[in-house]
């Protein structure tokens, strides 16, 4: 992890952040440690913890984004997040130093939002939890998209198909609300990373997009399998058919 001595602030970060509650979680001292001060210095509550078991404690404060580190002693990462997603849909961050495109997308299977590859720059750490944070905040004006047995609410960040509630994380919906607000027309994987990911598509690849149509499939496909809103264009990418 890159380690510069004074953590740069960022104008207007502070009142950006509205003293929202991050809980970071990393066995490493050093990286609670730089990682806690850069968000405190972006105007973050931080709580901080070692371990799975300390974690949970401090899960009571509700924080509004979990930063978590996969490689945790006892409890495993993808253990604490599997029990995290029973019970919540608060926003996670995954920190690993596990290369392997395979971990990734295992803990985006398993609902997290982004994940960071370390060694990283606490300042991209930060710029992602902007990111995220900023799409789960409901957008100034009402976009409802409706179809033939889908609605998509964008205000109220609700999704309905054939009248029944699809429960969808933050990263699904606004991935939803993307293809959806421009249909019959082909995004790449690579486009739709840069639009919904924005700041932090250029640190990721493009099989986090593969995850996410896929997870959205299940929810509003009648027959995932052969999908007929969100459409593979071969050799190209995505598109969603109304």
């Amino acid at each position: 992890m890159h380690t510069p001595r004074t953590p740069p602030r960022v104008a207007d970060a502070a009142d950006a952040a509205h003293h929202q509650r991050v809980l970071v979680i990393d066995d490493e001292p050093t990286v609670r440690d730089v990682v806690s001060r850069y968000l405190e210095r972006d105007g973050y509550r931080v709580d901080a913890a070692a371990d799975g078991e300390g974690a949970r404690q401090l899960l009571g404060r509700a924080p509004d984004l979990v930063i978590l580190d996969l490689m945790l002693p006892g409890m495993d990462g993808l253990a604490f997040l599997r029990d995290v997603r029973r019970e919540s849909d608060v926003p996670v961050i995954v920190l690993t130093a596990r290369t392997d495109e395979t971990d990734r997308v295992v803990g985006l299977e398993l609902g997290a939002d982004d994940y960071v590859v370390k060694p990283f720059s606490p300042r991209e750490l930060v710029a992602r939890v902007r990111s995220v944070l900023r799409r789960v905040r409901p957008p100034p004006g009402h976009l409802r998209l409706e179809f033939d047995g889908l609605v998509v609410d964008a205000r109220a960040r609700t999704v309905t198909v054939h009248g029944q509630p699809a429960v969808f994380r933050a990263r699904e919906f606004d991935l939803l609300v993307f293809l959806a607000s421009s249909p019959n027309q082909v995004f790449s994987r690579g486009e739709l990373l840069n639009a919904v990911w924005d700041s932090s598509a250029e640190f990721s690849d493009v099989s986090t997009v593969t995850v996410h149509v896929r997870r959205i499939r299940q929810k509003i496909e009648d027959d995932p399998l052969q999908p007929q809103w969100i459409v593979t264009v071969r050799g190209v990418g995505y598109r969603f058919d109304p």
